[in-house]
């Protein structure tokens, strides 16, 4: 059933193969599986992109409550098992993690003594997909402008609990040296450690950048941006940064910002969740972040 919510969330059958870290032959027989116990054909594959049948529209929303309804109830019993609360489960990208969650997670500590965190750092599509599957109680990302998650918003509930700059960074020495600025026109090549196109914060420089043509030359990219915060202290190169992740880097002086704010983008910190699928602690939670 979570190969299928998966499938009728792409429509794709290699994309969710990769999401679902198996191989497509593989993913492909489980969903014929599926197929077989329902007795109805859930895919129609003469299309393309392939679209869900009418049975297959009919069977999606049954699938995602189930598999819901599976996970909470696991939960429960683990926790029951234990002796005690709940964890309350977050997808959440790596660099939120990093510098945001883990330190607002040790104050929520303070007011929830009995407070049990887990945590799954990852890209927004593996986030979102833990949502949607439930294995998570609530999804916090960044969200910026038209670039929309990978799910319905409409099956969740969201709050916006703070906004980031995203702003464009180097080493202070090699950025002084070089004379590394985005608002120069006379420099050239200036070393750009980017993001994979296709992710989430790869597609907001690109809006940020838009139609103008700064002198940047492609030399390094990463889907991380803890590792390319790494190559911009080693003085590789400008990148774009959330402000939070290096603020203590700007403050010493040893990063700098070498553009001015036509070059910055605002990202909203938002969470979502199910509310009707949280404990007490949980919804405790959703009130105070």
């Amino acid at each position: 059933m979570q190969d299928f919510a998966c499938l009728g969330r792409t429509l794709n059958f290699t994309r969710a193969a990769e999401e679902r870290n198996i191989t497509q032959p593989a993913f492909s027989r489980r969903i014929k599986s599926l197929e077989m116990w329902l007795g109805v054909p859930l895919i129609k594959r003469s299309t393309y992109p392939i679209q869900l049948s009418d049975a297959g529209h009919q069977f999606l929303p049954v699938a995602r409550e189930t598999i819901a309804n599976l996970s909470d109830i696991r939960q429960s019993i683990r926790a029951e098992e234990r002796g005690s609360t709940a964890f309350q489960r977050f997808a959440v990208l790596h660099t939120i993690s990093v510098n945001y969650l883990s330190r607002r997670i040790a104050d929520l500590e303070q007011q929830f003594p009995d407070l049990r965190v887990r945590v799954y750092s990852d890209n927004l599509s593996t986030c979102c997909h833990l949502l949607l599957e439930a294995t998570c109680d609530f999804l916090l990302y960044y969200s910026y402008k038209d670039v929309a998650p990978n799910f319905d918003e409409a099956l969740f509930v969201r709050k916006d609990i703070g906004t980031e700059q995203f702003i464009p960074v180097a080493k202070t020495s090699a950025a002084t040296d070089g004379g590394w600025d985005l608002d120069r026109s006379d420099i050239r090549d200036i070393p750009y450690l980017g993001y994979d196109p296709s992710s989430f914060l790869g597609t907001v420089v690109d809006q940020t950048i838009g139609k103008r043509k700064p002198p940047l030359k492609l030399r390094y990219m990463d889907a991380l941006t803890e590792a390319i915060k790494r190559r911009v202290l080693s003085g590789s190169g400008i990148a774009w940064l959330p402000e939070g992740a290096v603020s203590e880097e700007i403050a010493s002086g040893a990063l700098m910002q070498v553009g001015g704010s036509e070059w910055e983008a605002t990202l909203t910190l938002s969470l979502h969740c199910s509310l009707d699928r949280l404990d007490m602690t949980g919804k405790r939670v959703w009130e105070a972040l």
